[in-house]
């Protein structure tokens, strides 16, 4: 599309958003646009406009996820009205779709810029971003602490605002960074910043909020080299929508020390994501864990080996039957609270091992039905994956792999492949996946290490 051309559609949607003011349902001609922020109360429905990210929105195990969803869901609450999520593209479309009356209000960190001054309203909480460096604190050499150490060093990055930024960099200290472009659509910038962890790469670059949400899964990683301007960012509303704006600055002033906005923000940016892990119960009397009895009782109703049952088991909690994990998950096989009321297990047993594992193997005959076609040794890995990400995510990266010429019935070197690329703009925005956005390196290498941890178990450990 023409630039000239998409300034005009902009601007006309613009004229209707002005037209027809919130949603859409005020009348040209008022004289004065009925209170915005009861068209909203009164239609019960507060529509959220967003992106897919780990730090805004995605969908995880079949719930609804994100910093910025449960910010939404929490400020929709305050308004006594339900919370309907908008998914755009990009940040072009996010304002497109808000000044055309299809969403209230953006919920994301929208960059504050003049550009859009005169057409919509900051509002909510004003966050301050910018780029850093991301780096290991346990690597060969001491974290740099300042941007001249970047000189004669390796930094990786993909195309876009960081690099445009290192650029400018190398341009101000006179040279001398050694600056490497990622073009490879499959990588993503989270995929850098692991490869940084694991000593693969030296440095990335990120925004801070993506790195500091990083560190709860890399805690070796030192993101504290700052290499650019602070960015104000924010939520935003059309212009006509005033008492919602200060409906959202209310609330977020008083939200700010409520526990659900504390707990939101230690669950996305505090707590660990990493799983410690402990060896086999006893090898001398062949037991893998205190709870081998309760997988050898409920293995056989799904046909699986119960040591099958108990890697699963060990992956997700440790074989610890009290575990609550970041996103909410708990007990012993780590069900989901929606998932676990919908298999049946009583209110405030969720950690109880018996009805844990009872409830696990109901959800994983639920699931091995919708991959039926596949043949039964290699559906165990869809099972497996769909018990990770929720049933989806697999679906997607099905969808991906048979787009892309692969088989979309064989998980390893296959289907695999494409769940890791689900964490990659042109991958999730493709028009054959539904459920957007997903840190696939995570179900990736849950499948092979259950299925791993159960061929140790084969020879370790008696039938």
């Amino acid at each position: 599309m023409k630039k000239g051309t998409g300034l005009c559609i902009l601007l006309a949607a613009m004229l209707l958003g002005c037209i027809f003011g919130c949603r859409g349902n005020h009348h040209a001609g008022d004289e004065k646009a009925e209170d915005d922020l009861q068209q909203i109360k009164d239609s019960g429905e507060l529509v959220v406009l967003t992106l897919y990210s780990s730090t805004s929105y995605f969908i995880y195990r079949g719930q609804d996820m994100g910093f910025q969803y449960e910010l939404s869901e929490q400020f929709a609450k305050s308004l006594g009205v339900k919370l309907r999520v908008e998914v755009a593209k990009n940040v072009h479309e996010l304002i497109e779709k808000l000044l055309a009356g299809k969403g209230d209000l953006i919920a994301y960190n929208l960059p504050i810029t003049k550009e859009w001054k005169d057409s919509l309203i900051y509002c909510g909480e004003e966050v301050i971003t910018h780029q850093v460096i991301v780096q290991r604190t346990n690597g060969p050499n001491k974290p740099l602490k300042d941007v001249t150490e970047l000189i004669g060093k390796d930094v990786y990055v993909k195309p876009g605002k960081y690099y445009e930024r290192l650029v400018n960099l190398d341009k101000e200290l006179g040279g001398g960074i050694h600056i490497h472009k990622v073009t490879n659509d499959s990588v993503s910038v989270e995929d850098l910043i692991m490869q940084v962890s694991q000593g693969k790469i030296p440095y990335t670059v990120a925004d801070n909020d993506l790195a500091r949400l990083n560190t709860t899964y890399y805690p070796n990683l030192n993101i504290n080299l700052s290499i650019s301007f602070d960015q104000r960012a924010s939520w935003a509303v059309r212009k006509d929508c005033p008492e919602l704006a200060a409906a959202a600055n209310k609330w977020h002033q008083e939200n700010m020390t409520s526990p659900a906005y504390t707990a939101s923000m230690k669950r996305y940016f505090e707590i660990s994501k990493a799983i410690p892990h402990s060896p086999i119960l006893s090898l001398r009397e062949g037991k893998i864990s205190h709870f081998d009895n309760l997988f050898k009782k409920y293995a056989p109703d799904i046909n699986w080996d119960w040591r099958l049952l108990a890697s699963l088991a060990y992956t997700e909690s440790n074989f610890d039957s009290t575990a609550v994990s970041w996103a909410g998950a708990r007990g012993l096989m780590q069900l989901m609270p929606a998932t676990a009321r919908a298999m049946g297990v009583p209110a405030g047993k969720e950690q109880n091992p018996e009805e844990s594992i009872k409830a696990a193997t109901k959800y994983i005959n639920a699931t091995a039905k919708s991959f039926a076609s596949i043949p039964e040794e290699e559906r165990i890995n869809f099972v497996l994956a769909s018990y990770n990400s929720g049933i989806g995510h697999v679906l997607d990266a099905m969808a991906l792999a048979e787009k892309y010429g692969k088989n979309k019935n064989v998980w390893r070197d296959n289907v695999e492949n494409f769940i890791l690329l689900k964490s990659n703009e042109e991958y999730f925005t493709d028009p054959v996946v539904k459920n957007g956005y997903f840190r696939g390196i995570e179900t990736y290498n849950f499948v092979r290490d259950v299925t791993s941890r159960f061929e140790q178990y084969k020879k370790k450990i008696k039938k």
